[in-house]
């Protein structure tokens, strides 16, 4: 087997010549500084934020300028330059717009020109120009070269320099240049994003969202508990489909169900115009920036309650036949008092509020009417033939997992189980038990065996992908039980409470850290557990980094809901050959605002950790591929060219 695959091998590296060039390439990229990781977490939907700080790479483009050009620009200068590089196409509009001729404009050109090829050269100055040629834009890849690697004593190619640029604006392309040059600019300053967990759910753009990860050069995902909804619906879960119905009824979102991925919510709204009327726990938390009618909110209230009770019976059954999810507590349309409509829950009984419950059968509570049954079959089935859709779950499963070990952090987006000891809980699946590393290694093996056996619906598998959204002992879930019930029908506030797993104020221990961190068998004196999930109360004076800089807590607030509860939006790591740097932002407002006012919405940044030397290629995990790849070359060399 060994002598096939070097026979292969031997097919991309046909001469000795090839092979030898290739290792010296690869020993020599291996002394390269790290690149730069951009880790971004719970964006929910919000599109437009995160486009911005993506474009911006946390103001890592705006630092690169600074640094080349602080002796050339004045801080207004490099804040328009900043603002080119982000929004190329927009501000090349605004900035052409106020000169008076076509001579200033193209003196313009001639300039800003020079300064971007300027900035791609010390954006690049750590890549190979193999790395940099694929990141320049395809149609002036030979342009751009050119004039990258002029030297500085260039006398007897002056002219051919300068008419380079001259053709460039004579022929209409200078535009298309300095937008090429934008872009590139962004690629270089990010080597790798992570995305900790949701972009689903709450905001109103999760699909451009997804569009942007798709097209980017390189990226991972820790799944969130929203992102596993998504999975498990279009795995073949009724009861995830109803939670992101509810969900996006809840924030007035439905379109992205109907006109974004294409699901007919007709007969879901037939089925909630005939047995619901207004309720005002089930209205639409409105969003100021969009208006909809009163038609409109009484139809999404309805649809609303609709898929509520809906989802309430389609999990009685899973709960039953389940008893190691151990989540009896939570049947409950089967603790009502539907003659008092009253609830009696852990020996204390609640009057109902708000109550919707005219499809409820008291006697089989969680007995689905057969036109739910249908309503709800039809969504499954417009869900698992959304091609636009399954393109999106395909590429989460592609380049997703519940965690992540890269560079040697740790990189999950809720928590890792534990006790009140600190120890790693234990759940019991099919009379196994498991704890740590292993749970969430059998949580991942039942969510890709379910999304790849979508024809089976009431399985282990689905069935647990459900409680990684809900479970106590999930990792993305981390609390002992959702309160959504709740959260609609009791006006006491001490039912909503939902209990957090011990993780979550034991985690400021450094001790538990260095434990977790050996669990998944990282080095507890350099690794990092990066986080999401939990927004960051900032505004109560909570501190993102936690145990003596060994965790790191990012989700901030990108979501617009959280905003009011954590006094920023949204956190962002980066971690470059230096060290890691944590970057708070502000509200973003708009695209607009950037594009006139040139506000960056980044607040400040706080040192995380710094590397005592700066860290290169040969200790990521891009260099431990990189070293295998030498290994089997050298094994090609002694084998096919050495005998």
């Amino acid at each position: 087997m060994k002598n096939k695959f070097l026979d292969l091998l031997a097919q991309r590296y046909e001469s000795e010549e090839k092979v030898v060039t290739e290792i010296i390439n690869l020993e020599a990229i291996l002394d390269l500084p790290k690149g730069t990781e951009h880790f971004v977490s719970d964006l929910h939907g919000e599109y437009q934020a995160f486009q911005h700080v993506l474009r911006n790479g946390s103001g890592k483009v705006k630092e690169k300028i600074r640094d080349r050009f602080s002796n050339e620009l004045s801080e207004e200068e490099i804040t328009e330059f900043a603002t080119l590089v982000y929004y190329p196409e927009e501000k090349l509009q605004l900035i052409k717009s106020h000169f008076a001729n076509k001579k200033e404009i193209n003196e313009w050109y001639i300039k800003k020109i020079e300064h971007l090829i300027q900035l791609v050269s010390y954006a690049s100055s750590k890549y190979t120009r193999s790395k940099l040629r694929k990141a320049l834009p395809k149609q002036f890849v030979y342009i751009i070269e050119e004039l990258l690697y002029k030297t500085d004593d260039y006398t007897n190619k002056k002219p051919y320099y300068k008419k380079i640029v001259e053709q460039v604006i004579s022929l209409d392309q200078a535009d298309e240049l300095i937008i090429g040059l934008a872009y590139t600019t962004q690629r270089l300053v990010v080597d790798h994003l992570h995305v900790v967990g949701d972009i689903y759910d709450r905001g109103p753009e999760p699909d451009k969202i997804m569009d942007t990860l798709i097209n980017y050069h390189s990226v991972d995902v820790q799944w969130g508990n929203h992102d596993v909804l998504w999975l498990g619906a279009f795995a073949g879960s009724k009861v995830c489909l109803a939670n992101i119905i509810r969900i996006c009824a809840r924030y007035d979102n439905l379109d992205i169900i109907e006109d974004v991925y294409g699901i007919n919510l007709r007969p879901l709204l037939n089925l909630a115009e005939k047995y619901y009327e207004d309720n005002p726990a089930f209205r639409p938390k409105r969003q100021s920036n969009k208006k909809i009618s009163d038609q409109e909110q009484s139809q999404i209230t309805k649809i609303h309650q609709a898929i509520a009770m809906i989802q309430f019976k389609l999990e009685s059954p899973i709960i039953k036949r389940r008893p190691n999810f151990n989540m009896e507590k939570r049947l409950v349309l089967e603790k009502v008092n539907y003659e008092k409509n009253e609830i009696t829950l852990r020996g204390e009984t609640y009057p109902l509020v708000n109550t919707c419950f005219a499809t409820v059968n008291p006697e089989q509570p969680d007995q689905l009417l057969e036109e739910e049954q249908q309503v709800i079959d039809k969504l499954l089935f417009s869900v698992r033939h959304s091609e636009k859709l399954g393109r999106h779950m395909r590429f989460l499963m592609k380049k997703g997992s519940l965690y992540l070990k890269y560079n040697g952090n740790l990189l999950i987006h809720g928590c890792i189980p534990i006790d009140e000891q600190g120890n790693m809980e234990e759940m019991k699946i099919e009379n196994k038990s498991y704890a740590g590393r292993e749970l969430l290694d059998i949580f991942e093996h039942y969510l890709r065996y379910s999304f790849d056996h979508p024809e089976e619906t009431d399985d282990l598998a689905t069935d647990m992908v459900w409680y990684l959204w809900t479970g106590e002992h999930s990792s993305l879930f981390g609390k002992r039980e959702m309160t959504t019930f709740e959260r609609y029908f009791i006006t006491d506030k001490k039912t909503h409470k939902e209990v957090k797993n011990p993780y979550y104020y034991m985690r400021e221990n450094e001790e538990i850290c260095h434990k977790i961190l050996k669990e998944f068998e990282l080095d507890p004196m350099h690794g990092h557990i990066i986080n999401g999930h939990t927004p960051v109360k900032e505004i109560e004076g909570e501190n993102p980094i936690k145990a003596n800089g060994k965790i790191v807590v990012i989700d901030g607030g990108f979501s617009k809901a959280y905003q009011p509860t954590t006094g920023i939006a949204g956190y962002t790591l980066l971690y470059n050959s230096y060290g890691m740097q944590l970057v708070a932002h502000k509200h973003f407002n708009s695209k607009q605002e950037v594009l006139h006012n040139g506000n960056d919405v980044l607040s400040v940044k706080r040192l995380v950790d710094k590397e005592l030397k700066r860290k290169k290629v040969r200790e990521t995990n891009v260099g431990e591929s990189l070293l295998q790849e030498i290994s089997m070359l050298k094994g090609l060399l002694k084998y096919r060219y050495m005998k």
